[in-house]
């Protein structure tokens, strides 16, 4: 028996194992972006988790990036959220909703003809998929300092939403590039008014939207992702410097509110992170997957070795819903099939197997 399978006091849940199902985008979510049916019983299937963080969530109809992600901003998609919780709750386990405003990883095709908005008037690099193909990322319209306070108030608004659908918590996503990040972000942020300019100014509107989040909803229901120098997207931090100033202000900020845990895409062993855990001082779930997947041995080593309090795993789970079990006992795991991934319907879905199945 290793920590893997061990209980972990998480605020006032206690979670079963340490394994916590990682955020994957599905593109399942129905008219007016309410989940569906098929989703209580996908998420349902993998209550065995330690802790579920669901797939990006948008707080507002201009966060959404991707064609058919769910968002928490409408009685229909609270009621169909409240179907998820449900299912996770029926099964024994814990459920956390990231929280996911993309900013200008977004294109007016998948939002009904809504600008995309974000820290400068940088268009990201690349394209993004669309119901008619493949089109670049226009360039976004800078937010104005007076529309800020309405950035947190829709992030605090979904956090409630998320909370009255009867999930566990929230995760803020400050990662992988989209709006939060890209605040965080030199190469996306180039603001001279107070949030941006400095370390300091570009971490000022997550410090603001992680006070507020834990202000209306309770800071043992919060939990914020951050991905340092991932670089991916466009959002370049490639100063290691400025990443461990921007990040330490950050963290130093948010400390003292007692939040659920930090979440960090990274190298659990880097001088950095290990650093940045130290200041947070509270759980941690170490996420190294993002380029490989993550197996047994790997989230072993990261518990075992000390470099997480948590290991979030992703593909594994997409094809394995019973999948700390099969780790347990030693069983061999189900193969994923990446043509479903973001695929609508119940295939690739909610058919792979248990091994009771």
């Amino acid at each position: 028996m290793t920590a893997l399978f061990s209980p972990f006091a998480l605020g006032k849940l206690e979670l079963t194992n340490r394994i916590v199902m990682a955020p994957l985008t599905r593109n399942r979510a129905g008219e007016g972006q309410v989940p569906q049916e098929i989703s209580a019983t996908y998420y349902g299937q993998r209550a065995s988790a330690g802790l579920i963080i669901t797939e990006g969530t948008q707080p507002s109809a201009v966060g959404q990036g991707y064609a058919d992600t769910p968002g928490i901003h409408s009685p229909e998609q609270v009621e169909g959220w409240r179907a998820v919780a449900d299912a996770v709750h029926a099964g024994g386990g814990a459920i956390f909703m990231q929280l996911m405003h993309v900013g200008r990883i977004a294109h007016p095709d998948n939002t009904g003809g809504l600008e995309s908005v974000a820290p400068s008037a940088i268009a990201a690099p690349g394209e993004i998929f669309t119901r008619d193909g493949m089109k670049a990322y226009p360039q976004p319209r800078e937010l104005r300092g007076d529309e800020l306070p309405g950035i947190v108030e829709e992030f605090v608004q979904a956090a409630r939403n998320a909370v009255a659908a009867g999930l566990d918590g929230v995760e803020l996503h400050a990662a992988n590039g989209y709006l939060l990040h890209q605040f965080l972000a030199p190469s996306s942020n180039v603001r001279t008014d107070g949030y941006g300019g400095s370390p300091e100014a570009r971490a000022r509107l997550v410090i603001e939207v992680t006070r507020a989040v834990a202000d209306a909803v309770g800071a043992d229901r919060v939990g914020i992702r951050i991905s340092p120098a991932h670089n991916i997207q466009g959002a370049l931090e490639e100063d290691a410097a400025d990443v461990a100033a921007t990040y330490g202000a950050l963290v130093d900020a948010i400390a003292p509110l007692g939040l659920a845990y930090l979440h960090a895409l990274a190298d659990p062993a880097s001088d950095l992170i290990v650093d940045l855990r130290r200041r947070f001082g509270g759980p941690f779930i170490a996420n190294d997957g993002f380029g490989s997947v993550t197996t047994r041995a790997d989230a072993e080593r990261i518990l075992d070795g000390g470099l997480g309090d948590l290991v979030a795993v992703g593909r594994n789970f997409l094809a394995n819903p019973d999948l700390p079990r099969r780790w347990e006992i030693g069983a061999p795991l189900n193969e994923p099939d990446p043509s479903t991934f973001y695929t609508p319907g119940p295939r690739g879905y909610i058919d792979y197997p248990t091994l009771e199945q």
